[in-house]
């Protein structure tokens, strides 16, 4: 009956910090110690660890996406404790343009949030466009945007490498953790790069904070739109959009279902430059059920700005504006052995392999294992639906 007894206490594992609290535990009845391990062994079955794979039938991937990224209520036991608190008092704020709202600018909304914010704050933005240069620094967590996904919101600037700096020239820059962006438009509206102006760079979007989710959003730019840079992040549903490096930085990032559409009229065009610099960084971008749009055949899925940048497409449909080799070495053949440019089941004339770069990588099914499913970013830690505000 003792046995009995432990094995319907033992799973209301919620209490612990950690298994070493288990550990702690001195049991002095043998029967007791094995009844306790076998309840020990199975329990991280239960616990969502999100390691079930992306389908290979995009038709599937909601499905499996509501059944990995369940409500708050349902997953209290695997979440990030301070996620489970911050999301148990949600502040809602209302930017309308017309001053109908709290704030009339995005801007004063973030502004109004304290430093070491701890609680979720929903931004509700009204239609229509807000030309404003913003910055969420890395003190003000827990901020998500929310536009109407029948008429979103635009941001727009034209900061430009030569005014802020790369890396500061975004329209939004977010550097604090567990941000997210829904139904939001994002647009860098500096004129294309024509090779002779200096710093014409002109960054859209720059999130550099860990935890942080798009859904249904929207990168407008040409050269540098989007830098996903450090942290763990996840884009479904979304669109970018340009020319050379448009998505670049160090992040550790998972694109679903999501269109990269390489803008015409450039010679080359490099879809992304990631830079892992060390072969034993987690990091990378993985593009899974993508689909890479546009004409000419001029873009490379890839260059290898750093020597161990990593970057891999895998179920996504690549049309021909992908030059045949898929991949640049940027000039660098000595990163030919460091880089990893990796495939998997794509299809698509710009996915035939016919004369693909040598460097490139077809990866088995246990090759990309690691990188085709939410753990790749620790998702069962931290990642919710969609937030949708009640006011």
């Amino acid at each position: 009956m003792l046995e009995i007894s432990l094995l319907v206490v033992v799973p209301s594992i919620g209490q612990y910090d950690s298994y070493n609290a288990y550990r702690k535990l001195h049991l002095s009845n043998f029967p007791l110690k094995v009844v306790f391990v076998i309840a020990l062994l199975v329990l991280p079955i239960v616990l969502s660890t999100n390691d079930e794979p992306i389908p290979a039938d995009k038709a599937q991937l909601n499905s499996w996406f509501d059944r990995n990224v369940g409500p708050l209520a349902s997953r209290e036991g695997s979440l990030d404790p301070a996620v489970v608190e911050a999301e148990k008092n949600v502040t809602v704020v209302q930017v309308r343009a017309d001053g109908s709202g709290d704030f009339k600018t995005i801007t004063d909304a973030i502004k109004s949030v304290p430093q070491g914010n701890k609680h979720r704050v929903i931004i509700s933005i009204g239609p229509g466009n807000y030309t404003e240069k913003v910055k969420i620094d890395r003190y003000t967590h827990f901020i998500t945007l929310y536009g109407d996904p029948k008429d979103m919101p635009v941001m727009v600037f034209d900061g430009t490498a030569a005014q802020f700096g790369t890396l500061d020239s975004g329209t939004l820059s977010v550097e604090s953790d567990h941000f997210s962006a829904v139904n939001l438009k994002f647009v860098n509206s500096a004129p294309r790069p024509d090779g002779k102006r200096v710093g014409a760079q002109a960054v859209a979007f720059k999130i550099a904070g860990e935890y942080a989710s798009f859904y249904n959003c929207r990168f407008h730019g040409f050269q540098d739109t989007l830098c996903d840079d450090r942290g763990k992040h996840l884009f479904k549903d979304c669109y970018v959009e340009g020319t050379v490096d448009f998505i670049f930085g160090s992040g550790q990032s998972l694109y679903l279902n999501s269109e990269i559409h390489v803008i015409p009229g450039d010679a080359m065009s490099f879809i992304t430059a990631h830079s892992r610099s060390k072969h034993d960084e987690a990091n990378g971008y993985v593009f899974v059920h993508c689909s890479v749009t546009g004409t000419g055949g001029t873009g490379y899925l890839a260059r290898a700005w750093f020597p161990f940048g990593r970057v891999i497409f895998a179920y996504s449909q690549l049309s021909d504006a992908v030059k045949p080799e898929g991949w640049s070495n940027n000039g660098q053949a000595h990163t030919d052995s460091t880089v990893y440019f990796g495939e998997y089941h794509n299809q698509g004339p710009g996915a035939d392999l016919s004369k693909r770069a040598p460097f490139a990588k077809q990866l088995s099914d246990a090759e990309v294992k690691p990188f085709i499913s939410l753990a790749y970013i620790e998702g069962s830690k931290w990642l919710l639906p969609p937030a949708t505000p009640r006011v």
